[in-house]
């Protein structure tokens, strides 16, 4: 896989993903994206990166067959950051509801489930949620949950694209570090843990600030390289 000095990053590729957008946003933050469906690959790689648009059962089913699972959930206990992009974040949970009960990659606690029936003020909303709207900091106090999360620089508020039915519902409320609003439904639109990181949203379609949170990648994985050679 390595064709370059420049960090590289597996996209995985399972047939589901905005693939070709992730790899021009890693590339326009200096990194060499290769999209691929090798458990090679994906084990050699710097980072990897989980996309992901359609149904979780199918995406499960697909990563099984395409013998992946093994080789992500070895990636998941190393140190190298693992990011997972709306389906993606929600195929790190335990298990979805989506279209019946599915097993999930059960590296973060939590199921995904269906907006059911959100509603503002002026009445229902549409499901999908399709449109740009706000990631707030969760949690109160001093500390910010977004230091040292590839979040970190931006503003709170920020506006990103999203484009989805069902959302993740964690668990352990300590690892979601943002959160968003769809009507009366709060959910959480980002999760970290060690080196998981995934948000619901579609950085690479969420303009500056969206191609931000792949520098901060690149900057993290630059820094850990040079770490490595100290």
């Amino acid at each position: 896989m390595r064709e370059s000095t420049k960090p590289c990053v597996a996209i995985v590729d399972y047939g589901m993903g905005n693939l070709f957008s992730v790899k021009h946003a890693c590339e326009h933050a200096g990194l060499v994206g290769r999209i691929t469906n090798s458990s090679a690959d994906v084990l050699n790689a710097d980072a990897v990166i989980l996309p992901g648009v359609g149904a979780f059962g199918d995406a499960m089913e697909t990563l099984s067959r395409l013998d992946l699972v093994a080789a992500l959930k070895e990636f998941a206990r190393s140190s190298k950051p693992l990011v997972g992009i709306c389906l993606g974040q929600q195929l790190l949970m335990t298990e979805s509801y989506e279209f019946g009960h599915h097993a999930g990659l059960g590296f973060l606690p939590g199921s995904v489930v269906r907006f059911e029936d959100p509603r503002w003020a002026h009445g229902k909303l549409k499901v999908p949620q399709v449109c740009w709207n706000q990631m707030f900091r969760s949690g109160a106090g001093d500390n910010d949950p977004w230091a040292g999360t590839l979040l970190e620089g931006l503003p709170d508020g920020v506006y990103m694209y999203f484009v989805h039915s069902y959302y993740v519902r964690t668990a352990d409320p300590t690892i979601c570090v943002a959160k968003t609003r769809y009507g009366h439904i709060e959910f959480c639109s980002a999760l970290s843990y060690r080196n998981i990181f995934a948000l619901q949203c579609h950085p690479e379609r969420s303009a500056s600030h969206g191609l931000q949170i792949y520098r901060n990648l690149a900057a993290r994985l630059n820094a850990i390289r040079t770490e490595a050679m100290a």
